[in-house]
């Protein structure tokens, strides 16, 4: 339901990532819909889905290693630009103001994620909690209404954990997003989570 969130569970092999591609459209379904908001999403190519405002990380890191954090979070905005090319070639007016718009957001992002010292960093740099935290920020550039997260806190320790956790529930609260998160640490699905939803062989059983 809107403003809550939802953790999928799971043996491995559940079908929790196939749910999550089914979700974006990576996959089609052999049968069923996908609806957002009463819009029946079922086979939306997979790159207009971020402008009806769904986003995701993914399990396995997915970021640009060699670009700097503040590059990597401006990419997850690419979707809702809409100066023209010749624009953005030269730089004009238009383009000017909307990345200097985009910069804001981004550095508002960064803020919220507490990352504003490794700004300019480049991610590859970083350690793997670090990466994460990059990713979510990528994936809260697109101005979600639906927030996919895909084992956020696997191979983190405890303080990275909590803070990651943290963030999820400040994404729903202050920003009004909607989390469904595949996770399987009990600890945090159990602490943050509104509804849980247990899947085995593809089907849901709890």
């Amino acid at each position: 339901e809107r403003g809550q969130i939802c953790s999928v569970i799971g043996p491995n092999g559940a079908g929790k990532t196939t749910l999550f591609n089914l979700v974006s459209c990576l996959l089609p379904p052999s049968s069923g819909r996908i609806v957002l908001d009463g819009q029946d999403i079922t086979g939306t190519p997979a790159h207009r889905l971020s402008r009806l405002g769904v986003a995701r990380t993914f399990q396995n890191l997915a970021v640009f290693k060699h670009e700097t954090v503040m590059d990597n979070i401006l990419t997850g905005m690419h979707a809702r630009l809409a100066t023209h090319v010749l624009q953005a070639a030269w730089f004009l007016g238009a383009a000017r103001r909307e990345e200097i718009r985009a910069r804001d957001e981004a550095e508002e992002i960064v803020e919220f994620l507490e990352i504003e010292t490794i700004r300019d960093v480049p991610v590859g740099t970083l350690s793997y909690g670090l990466q994460k935290r990059v990713d979510l920020g990528r994936a809260l550039a697109m101005k979600p209404r639906l927030l996919l997260l895909d084992e956020m806190v696997s191979g983190m320790n405890q303080e990275e954990t909590e803070d990651i956790a943290r963030f999820v529930l400040d994404i729903r609260d202050e920003r009004g997003v909607t989390v469904i998160m595949i996770e399987h640490d009990m600890g945090v699905v159990m602490d943050i989570s509104d509804r849980v939803c247990v899947l085995n062989f593809g089907r849901r059983i709890a």
